[in-house]
Formats: structure tokens, C-alpha cells, sequence
């Protein structure tokens, strides 16, 4: 059997990072920043108030106390955003708000809470230095600052940047087009009756939400039979429509197996056991006359929903034109020995569980560990892997943990 790493390797082949566009700042949201960006200008650009309150002369109210206030005439309002000219001198103040430029001679702003509030004339209660509540200008990032590397993935905090700096657009890498196709002439539509021998199809719901979360733009195709000339319509269908095809059953051994038999014949895709638990039959290779990435997954759900993370994150990410990393790891000891079959990387749903004054988590072993039993992944946040060369680990055995991404 073909290790995980060489098929990981393999399927990384077949990509590259999207062609970069242009998209308006909110169409950008969580796509993939394509190249660095600077500041054009100082930010701020100019010097201004950081609080409401009244810009001043620092040496005036130096020796200023609840006791002994300061008595300033108040030259005049300046707001937020007023273009005009204006200058303090020593003596008096200027009632200003917060975001409003300084005027000229002014070095420090009392907060209003440290007076009286007055209009024609205020009474500074206490001290000010110079510098108080007053944002320079380029106290955030100078001229020509880079604010945003590439690679940056462009969430809330990360656009807010963009448009401080006076871009309406990015350009990223866009997010990938997920096309997600489920065979099986077993399945029927969520919230329609089951005759004998059917089940409701979940991979693709699965599938597309777990590309959705990796960041991609997924779009689930209503699922097809076991034809295989339907399966090809089917892809035919998603091409147009498609950075990259994801298809769940129809590879395995059986006399069924309509995705297998319908790719075999084109040359162009490779069917191949990998050396892992669940998850072992794969496909992988290109359709169409742009030679499109398709990923054929096992049809049990826990099979798809592992090879998806373990096997086809990476290529989404590379896609993306970030590092094609794995899930992040976390050591943790076993609460429970585990077996796997010899030969072949076991992936274990465990949740993850911090005990106090523990030397670090522990993994709690799902008590359903089969490939069609899916409802133990939704209380399990991590796949305990069980190396190659053991068979069973007893309990508190340490094993590198893959952290589950939750939404």
C-alpha cells in the first residue's frame, strides 16, 4: 500500500495557487492576500485627539488641582473631520473632540472628565503633560509601512487595515471552487422517506461544509447512481464550475463501483490503496479539457471525512496560496488503549480533555471508532494517529493528535 505522505505529495502535484484578482474589500473576506500592501500615507496622517476634551497648552495647566483649578477662555470647538485652521496660544484652550485634528500650539488635551465642562470658560482640575491623549501622526504605521504581508487571510481585522489605508480592493488568490459529487444508488434526499435498502445521503453536506470551513467556495451537485455514464455527466455538469472535483464512493473493490469504472478508462485518473485507517481506497487525478484536479474519496462518511482532512486539506490550501500545512498537532496520552489493523496509520476520533494539574491533554477514545459511524465525530475534536508498526497502544500512551477545526 501507497504511504499517506507519498499520496498527500501526489495530490499536492496537481495544483497550484489560484491566478491572484481584484475583489471589493467584502467580496475579499477570507480569501487569500496575493501580494504585500503599503500604507501610501502616515497613519494617522495627522496629529489629533484621542478623547473629547479641550486642547491645551501643557505648561498652562501644570500646576492645576481640584483645589486650585486652572481657568482657561475657550478659543473655540474644533470637531472631528473639520478641515479649517486653528491655533491655541498660551492662556487659552480649545474645546475639542475626539479624532479632531490639533490646532497649532496646542501640545496636550485635558479630558473633559478633568473639568468642569465649560464652554466660554473651563475649570482643568488636574494636570496634563504634553503629549496627553494626543495620537501622532504616524503613531500607527509611516508612509510606505507594509501593513499586510501576502498570504495574510483576510478577516475582519485584516480588511478594517486595508480600508485604513485607503484600498477599496484587494487582490487575492480566490477561493477555490469545490465541486462535491456523491454516488450511490443507495442514497435519497434529507427529508424524503426511506424505502428498504436506502439511506440519506450526508457526505455531500459533509464534504461542502468541511471545504466551506477550509475557506473554499463550496457547492454540493445532487448526488447520481452507480451508471457510470452518469457519473461522467455529472462531473461534465461541475467542470464549468470548478477549481477542483471532490468525489465520495464508487473506488473501492466491489462490483459497484461506478466513479472507479468511469475514471479508470481516461487515463488520467489513478486508483490506489493508501496505507491508512479509515480511508484506505483512493482516487486522484485530472478531467476535462483544462485538465481539472479531482480527488474521488471513499463512500463510508467517516473514510470521506478523514481523507478530507488528512489527505485533500492541504492541496485546498496550497490552492488558497497559503502553506500546504496539516491540521496543527497536540500531544496527549490515551485514556483508553486503542488497536489498529498492522500495516496502516490508524486516524482515532478522540475528544480532548484538560485534567488539573495534568502534564498536558488527554485523548478519550470515541466509543464508535467504525468508518460508517458518524455520529461519534460530532463529540470528537481531534484523530489520535496509531503509527504503522503498532497494533495496540496501551492506556496512557502518548500519540500526536490532528486538532479538528470547529466552526
Amino acid at each position: 500500500m501507497k504511504s499517506v505522505e507519498r499520496h498527500i505529495s501526489d495530490i499536492l502535484g496537481l495544483v497550484r495557487p489560484l491566478p491572484p484578482i481584484e475583489l471589493d474589500l467584502l467580496r475579499a473576506q477570507g480569501a487569500v492576500l496575493a501580494e504585500d500592501v503599503a500604507a501610501p500615507v502616515a497613519l494617522p496622517p495627522f496629529d489629533n485627539s484621542g478623547m473629547d476634551g479641550y486642547a491645551v497648552v501643557a505648561a498652562d495647566v501644570a500646576g492645576a488641582s481640584g483645589a486650585a483649578p486652572v481657568r482657561l477662555p475657550v478659543a473655540g470647538d474644533i470637531a472631528a473631520g473639520d478641515t479649517g485652521a486653528h491655533a491655541v496660544r498660551s492662556g487659552y484652550c480649545a474645546r475639542i473632540m475626539t479624532g479632531a485634528p490639533m490646532p497649532a500650539g496646542a501640545d496636550a488635551v485635558v479630558p473633559v472628565e478633568w473639568t468642569d465642562g465649560g464652554r466660554a470658560e473651563v475649570a482643568v482640575h488636574r494636570p496634563a503633560a504634553a503629549g496627553n491623549a494626543v495620537r501622532r501622526a504616524g503613531g500607527d504605521v509611516g508612509a510606505g509601512d507594509t501593513v499586510l504581508r501576502a498570504g495574510a487571510r483576510l478577516g475582519a481585522a485584516e480588511l478594517g487595515v486595508l480600508a485604513s489605508v485607503g484600498r477599496r480592493t484587494a487582490p487575492v488568490h480566490p477561493r477555490p471552487r469545490v465541486a462535491v459529487l456523491s454516488t450511490g444508488e443507495e442514497l435519497v434526499e434529507p427529508g424524503k422517506p426511506l424505502a428498504p435498502g436506502q439511506i440519506w445521503e450526508s457526505n455531500g453536506y459533509m464534504l461542502t461544509a468541511a471545504a466551506i470551513t477550509a475557506g473554499c467556495d463550496g457547492h454540493r451537485h445532487s448526488f447520481v447512481g452507480d451508471e457510470p455514464s452518469a457519473v461522467l455527466d455529472a462531473i461534465d455538469d461541475v467542470l464549468m464550475q470548478a477549481d477542483i472535483v471532490v468525489t465520495t464512493g464508487g473506488v473501492s473493490m466491489g462490483a459497484y463501483d461506478p466513479v472507479k469504472e468511469a475514471l479508470a478508462g481516461l487515463g488520467t485518473v489513478r486508483f490506489e490503496q493508501v496505507a491508512m485507517q479509515p480511508g484506505k481506497p483512493q482516487g486522484f487525478g485530472t478531467v476535462g479539457e483544462d485538465a481539472t484536479p479531482i480527488i474521488t474519496l471513499p463512500g463510508n462518511p467517516v473514510s470521506a471525512f478523514v481523507s478530507f482532512y488528512v489527505l485533500l486539506l492541504p492541496a485546498l490550501r496550497r490552492m488558497q496560496g497559503v502553506a500546504p500545512d496539516p491540521l496543527p498537532t497536540v500531544s496527549a496520552r490515551l485514556s483508553a488503549p486503542v488497536s489498529s489493523p498492522p500495516g496502516r496509520r490508524s486516524y482515532l476520533r478522540v475528544r480532548l480533555e484538560e485534567a488539573p494539574g495534568a502534564d498536558g491533554p488527554t485523548a478519550v477514545p470515541a466509543s464508535r471508532q467504525a468508518s460508517h459511524q458518524l455520529s461519534a465525530l460530532a463529540d470528537a475534536d481531534g484523530l489520535a494517529m496509531v503509527p504503522e508498526d503498532a497494533e495496540t497502544l496501551p492506556e496512557g500512551t502518548e500519540v500526536a493528535v490532528l486538532r479538528l477545526p470547529r466552526p
